[in-house]
């Protein structure tokens, strides 16, 4: 089993915390490398909303931060992030952190259902008290949707392929155990990838739509620009091309910003919403050696203006 490492930990800290009197959002709290690096860099008066989905992670944040009257620990979605801050009292932020990568104690235990190399029982849920499982999806989607599912969230080849196996074996037994799905992939994926399991984008494809993590990004994004204060940063760890895409498309829209009905207009007349900070930033050959995970790391950071 992996020990959980943070990727990007000083870079996205540093990026983010630019008052050390401001109050700081990390909407994805993990294993707390992240969130623990912030609380050290603010003072006093700083605060710190932690979010996660996970009850596990929020159990591990509460304990970790019992002692801290400066830190705010919630259960929910990060889609909900402006309800969140507005329970804590907060008026606007100056940074919203997100790290959509899955943390190390998820995908490594066999019982939470992410992984394809421990067996376990499919669920695949962030929280388990919300939607359905993954077996239950599995189960009952028609082949069309979860060729759908596997080709957009996973860009599966092979989706054809393995949406007919896995209606084919159905018939016959219910497929509730990641060793099972896993079997189906491998038999009905024709050509294997050097150096990359052929569950590999089937597991991530399903883990997407079952916690709608794409739609939660999007709905996270909107309200972001609105609670940042003048100068406040948002910063964007994704792990993956789908994710990548919409935060850079998100980040380019508020730069480009809007333009008054009156035209011809100067510059300086376009509502800005963002700007951009920097040059996208990936892990450096010492993370990745000591973190493989970091490898397919991206951070953004845009700084409200106005």
């Amino acid at each position: 089993m992996h020990t959980h490492k943070t990727v990007l930990l000083q870079d996205a800290v540093d990026a983010l915390v630019i008052n050390p009197k401001g109050s700081y959002v990390d909407c994805t709290y993990g294993r707390g490398g992240h969130s623990q690096a912030i609380a050290d860099k603010i003072g006093d008066e700083g605060r710190l909303l932690v979010i996660d989905r996970d009850s596990e992670a929020i159990t591990h944040a509460r304990k970790k931060f019992s002692e801290d009257d400066r830190v705010t620990v919630v259960q929910g979605s990060f889609s909900q992030v402006a309800q969140h801050v507005a329970s804590c009292d907060m008026s606007s932020v100056d940074g919203v952190l997100l790290d959509l990568g899955v943390s190390s104690p998820q995908l490594d235990s066999g019982d939470r259902g992410f992984s394809f190399s421990e067996d376990g029982p499919l669920d695949m849920r962030m929280d388990r008290d919300q939607g359905i499982p993954a077996s239950e999806w599995v189960q009952s989607a028609s082949e069309a949707e979860i060729v759908e599912v596997l080709r957009t969230y996973g860009e599966e080849r092979f989706a054809r392929h393995i949406a007919r196996k896995i209606i084919e074996v159905r018939e016959t037994q219910t497929i509730d155990r990641t060793k099972l799905l896993v079997e189906i992939i491998e038999s009905a994926v024709p050509i294997k990838e050097k150096n990359k399991h052929p569950a590999t984008r089937s597991f991530q494809a399903i883990r997407i739509h079952i916690n709608r993590e794409l739609e939660e990004l999007r709905e996270c994004l909107a309200d972001v620009v609105e609670l940042l204060t003048s100068g406040g940063r948002l910063v964007v760890i994704s792990f993956h091309s789908l994710e990548d895409r919409i935060v850079k498309r998100f980040i380019r829209e508020m730069e480009r910003g809007s333009l008054p009905k009156k035209l011809p207009v100067r510059d300086e007349d376009i509502d800005r919403s963002l700007r951009s900070v920097g040059r996208p930033v990936r892990a450096g050959q010492e993370e990745v050696a000591a973190n493989r995970r970091a490898r397919s790391a991206t951070m953004r950071v845009a700084e409200k203006l106005g």
